[in-house]
């Protein structure tokens, strides 16, 4: 079986998560700032703040900029559900818009039109590795007096015209799970260039105490916290840090690797009329967390990857968050971009170690199911 991932994982990282054991410290300490300075230094940012998951990152990020019950946040429905639930979280409105039918990501010039008075954040996905149309979106965003929180999950070491994804939006949400371009396990990190709001991201993720437990901890005298506001626990472990130090030790040669398997993809199925594959706007870099294909084919979706997997071939595919039951009731704008490519995209194998040999042997399997 070719799964749809494997981790890019070995025994360096291994190494310094027992190490980290070892150090007597695992809770959020000296790796994790470690691993902040790393990531704020390779995307160009002031801050890097380490959080559970992006999840977290993108609610403890809607908070900083405001949003609250009653606000509106415009994003897509073309995503994984995490997008639209950090906004429900804070007791905010999504507002669904559609996409770009060509890079699956937020058409800014419907974007515009969505905007009310109750509006407070447009929230762009980086899909897949490839960034949203941000110049046009922080354009808008400034006009209207809003700001911009990207969902970058699957998206670090993406660019645009060699600006990396996180120096660009006011905040920037990237995920560290198994299937993102680095991975932690779990875990997450917002950057931002904003002083003030890293501040409240890293009061927000220890459940805003006055005093952090390593201060407190180090401390040559009684330091008694106070909790100015309400918090979450939303802190990641120097046992996870610890293993994204590592990764970023290895994330241009990550980043390259996948760059070479799409590109590779390209060429197998470029004579393949059944299937479009990726495109990326010029000066837009694509980092490929995934890489997804649109069937021009009667057989339905569910058909292709059901038959995919009985050749031994793991497909995924991104669905409408508006289709969802828990947001079946959340008003939206038409969607006819997003239910087409919902209906008819699917995610094809994508991982550092991924072989010719199986490339080669997922197109296949992709070529005799259409």
């Amino acid at each position: 079986m070719i799964p749809i991932t494997r981790l890019t994982l070995g025994e360096a990282e291994a190494a310094a998560a027992a190490d980290a054991v070892r150090s007597g410290w695992v809770m959020n300490g000296p790796r994790t700032a470690e691993f902040e300075r790393l990531v704020a230094e390779y995307v160009g940012a002031r801050h890097a703040v380490a959080v559970s998951s992006c999840t977290t990152g993108l609610h403890l990020a809607l908070l900083a900029a405001g949003v609250g019950p009653g606000d509106e946040v415009v994003c897509p429905s073309f995503s994984f559900i995490a997008t639209a639930n950090a906004i429900r979280y804070t007791g905010a409105t999504p507002v669904f818009v559609d996409i770009d039918p060509l890079t699956y990501n937020l058409d800014p010039d419907l974007v515009e039109a969505a905007i009310t008075s109750r509006t407070r954040v447009i929230l762009p996905v980086s899909q897949i590795g490839l960034p949203a149309d941000l110049p046009a979106l922080t354009s808008i965003a400034a006009r209207h007096g809003l700001s911009v929180v990207e969902d970058a999950a699957p998206s670090l070491g993406a660019a645009i015209h060699g600006r990396r994804l996180g120096a660009i939006s006011d905040i920037t949400c990237f995920s560290f799970d198994a299937r993102k371009i680095l991975t932690t396990g779990e875990g997450g990190m917002v950057t931002t260039d904003d002083d003030d709001v890293a501040a409240h991201l890293r009061l927000l993720r220890a459940h805003a105490a006055s005093v952090s437990t390593a201060d407190r901890d180090r401390a040559a005298r009684i330091i008694l916290e106070t909790y100015p506001e309400v918090g979450f626990n939303y802190k990641m472990t120097d046992i996870q840090a610890a293993i994204g130090v590592v990764q970023m030790g290895r994330v241009d040669e990550i980043v390259a690797e996948r760059r070479r398997l799409g590109r590779r993809y390209d060429d197998l199925l470029a004579a393949e009329d059944r299937v479009a594959t990726p495109y990326a706007p010029v000066g837009f870099e694509h980092v490929y967390q995934s890489y997804n294909v649109r069937l021009r084919t009667s057989r339905s979706q569910e058909d292709v990857m059901r038959s995919m997997l009985e050749l031994d071939v793991a497909t995924r595919r991104i669905f409408a968050i508006h289709d969802q039951p828990a947001y079946r009731d959340v008003p939206s704008h038409p969607l006819p971009a997003t239910e087409a490519a919902a209906a008819s995209t699917i995610l094809l194998p994508m991982f550092v170690g991924l072989t010719d040999d199986e490339q080669d042997q997922v197109v296949a399997a992709l070529s005799k199911c259409l």
